[in-house]
């Protein structure tokens, strides 16, 4: 298969028979250099859907869109994708987060943006989630190690990461979910797949579960929640962190893929 480049980031490539969707376009180059690496024809995606406006996510949408080479694409976001974002640790200077590019260098580049809190149906089977409600009692935004905010003309505020989102795909075993990093919680975001679709089933979850810095209990409760659901497949990766990813790996055994730079899975 050849070698991949690996970073802190996130972009993954859904392929259909009626549509290529690209899923974040991670942090820098790794996106488009491990496309070339799988033979990957970049020019074929149709649509572009940010799931947040982080970095780690953004940072390769210039270079993503150079490389589509389409006079006008679809990038589907939320309306805080250009958020002043900035995470605070103790002790260290205030760290910007946030999309790194300005919208009129990315329209240049053919991006035409749907910014929008709802979801966005691209095709009968497939829609965006829109803003992700939070339900449950255990999955929080804020982190007891980082503190997020967004800086405003009139002050800062607390950053709930609104613009979280996901892609739900329904397939004929059931849901297919596909996160960026599911800040607003990888369980609420399922149920709110559950709710927007109509489909209770849920066979099959990639992507980031942002269980990073988590306290043990809540990646219990999660790893509860998800055997509740029956989730038959699932491949958490970026942001869900290794010692969340190693108990996930032991308690659903087979069901359970590392889904590292490089994978190729085929969606039910």
């Amino acid at each position: 298969m050849g070698d991949f480049l690996a970073e802190w980031g996130l972009s993954i490539l859904i392929e259909t028979d009626e549509v290529n969707i690209l899923l974040d376009t991670g942090r820098s180059i790794s996106a488009t250099y491990n496309a070339d690496t799988l033979g990957i024809d970049l020019s074929k995606i149709d649509k572009i859907v940010l799931s947040h406006s982080h970095y780690d996510h953004t940072g390769g949408l210039r270079e993503m869109l150079r490389r589509v080479g389409k006079e006008e694409i679809e990038v589907i976001a939320h309306p805080q994708v250009w958020a002043n974002r900035y995470n605070r640790r103790k002790g260290e200077p205030d760290k910007f987060m946030g999309m790194p590019f300005p919208r009129q260098e990315l329209e240049n580049f053919g991006a035409i943006f749907n910014m929008t809190t709802k979801p966005v149906k691209i095709t009968d089977n497939i829609i965006t989630s829109g803003e992700v409600p939070m339900v449950t009692d255990f999955e929080k935004v804020a982190s007891s190690k980082i503190k997020r905010f967004i800086k405003e003309d009139t002050g800062l505020k607390p950053d709930e990461l609104l613009d979280d989102q996901a892609i739900f795909i329904n397939t004929e075993q059931g849901l297919v979910v596909i996160t960026g990093c599911a800040h607003r919680g990888i369980i609420n975001t399922l149920y709110h797949a559950q709710q927007i679709t109509g489909v209770k089933s849920i066979h099959t979850v990639i992507g980031g579960a942002h269980l990073k810095d988590a306290p043990e209990k809540r990646i219990w409760r999660t790893i509860a929640a998800l055997k509740e659901l029956n989730v038959q497949k699932l491949g958490l990766c970026h942001c869900t962190t290794l010692p969340a990813i190693t108990l996930m790996a032991r308690e659903f055994g087979d069901k359970f893929f590392f889904n590292n730079a490089g994978t190729v899975i085929e969606l039910p």
